[in-house]
């Protein structure tokens, strides 16, 4: 299987040089680390920063910059600054080109959950409704189980949506699916699984 920093490299074959991406709190936000050599992409935050570098190096942390998810990052030359009315102005008007994001859960038709378990205290929906809604390319990358083993890909998601038919490829540590017409595809599989595994460990419709 591939650990949280395989699996945040494999995301990071996701791009596209030339194209804005937001990376989303959680896995995703090691994405930064893996920017393959030759791929030029502006890494938006919606706390309202373009350009955002890889994380500091321990001891060089800068308290007053920081992403999204409240983790320190660093700057690079272009990087610029502007309030989270025009970073979300980009995100609702198409300007981003993809979503790295995290989940709590992923359907077979490509709806997501990722905001809130019921029961539990959480600070709201952050930026994830308007960035499923408004970006070209939604990419989740997650766990494909929970921690009681139960699958997280599933026919129908049973926490509150985060947006319907939103997403276009799931990255788990156990291989890479799309969201197909029917069902979902598997593209490839995660270093020493077998496809009958990932199959084994999805409850949703495999094609």
């Amino acid at each position: 299987m591939w650990d949280r920093n395989q699996m945040a490299a494999r995301a990071a074959l996701e791009l596209q040089d030339g194209w804005y991406v937001n990376l989303g709190i959680g896995i995703p936000t090691l994405v930064s680390n893996y920017i393959p050599e030759g791929v030029e992409v502006t890494l938006q935050s919606e706390n309202g920063m373009l350009g955002m570098g890889p994380f500091p190096i321990e001891g060089t942390e800068d308290a007053d910059l920081i992403n999204a998810g409240k983790q320190t990052i660093t700057e690079l030359p272009q990087t610029a600054y502007f309030d989270s009315a025009m970073s979300f102005g980009m995100i609702r008007g198409g300007k981003i080109a993809m979503a790295i994001l995290g989940a709590m859960e992923v359907a077979e038709n490509g709806d997501l959950a990722n905001w809130m378990i019921p029961g539990k205290l959480v600070k709201g929906m952050g930026g994830a409704m308007d960035l499923v809604a408004g970006v070209g390319r939604v990419v989740v990358v997650m766990d494909h189980t929970n921690k009681h083993g139960d699958s997280k890909v599933l026919k129908e998601c049973t926490l509150p949506l985060t947006g319907k038919a939103v997403v276009d490829r799931i990255i788990t540590n156990l291989g890479v699916l799309d969201v197909v017409e029917g069902g979902l595809k598997i593209v490839e599989c995660a270093d020493g699984v077998t496809e009958e595994e990932l199959r084994a460990a999805t409850l949703a419709t495999i094609v």
